[in-house]
């Protein structure tokens, strides 16, 4: 069962990760990115509160179930983890960790701009349905 879980967490949290960073391209998947978003900043801001800036739960069980398998991982973060466990090389943490947390900014930054802009179309466009406007 732990292999299992190990398996899942390297799927479901590299997904998560690539969804996070890719959602805001597509105008469908533009809501759950921000919520995703707004997910992985609840982590790391709020319950970094108690457990260390940038804490990730996700991140946290896989540890956990890594652990109970026996690894020994140095990586404080995940994106190093990955890193080393697909390439074999070692990141350095702090390059890990300032790396994702520029992305994450970058991403949050695009996904709530296009999100507003997306908004303020949907709005535009039924003010002028609904005053019997329909020139474009």
């Amino acid at each position: 069962m732990l292999a299992a879980l190990n398996i899942f967490f390297f799927v479901f949290h590299t997904a998560w990760m690539i969804f996070n960073a890719l959602g805001w391209a597509w105008k469908r998947t533009r809501p759950l990115q921000l919520l995703t978003i707004g997910l992985t900043a609840f982590s790391w801001f709020i319950l970094g509160i108690w457990n260390g800036l940038g804490f990730c739960i996700c991140t946290q069980w896989h540890w956990e179930v890594r652990q109970r398998l026996g690894y020994v991982d140095p990586e404080r973060s995940y994106l190093a983890l990955l890193i080393r466990c697909i390439t074999g090389i070692h990141v350095n943490p702090d390059l890990s960790e300032a790396f994702t947390g520029a992305v994450f900014v970058v991403v949050t930054i695009l996904g709530v701009t296009l999100s507003l802009r997306d908004w303020r179309r949907r709005v535009g466009e039924h003010r002028k349905i609904s005053s019997g406007d329909t020139s474009h």
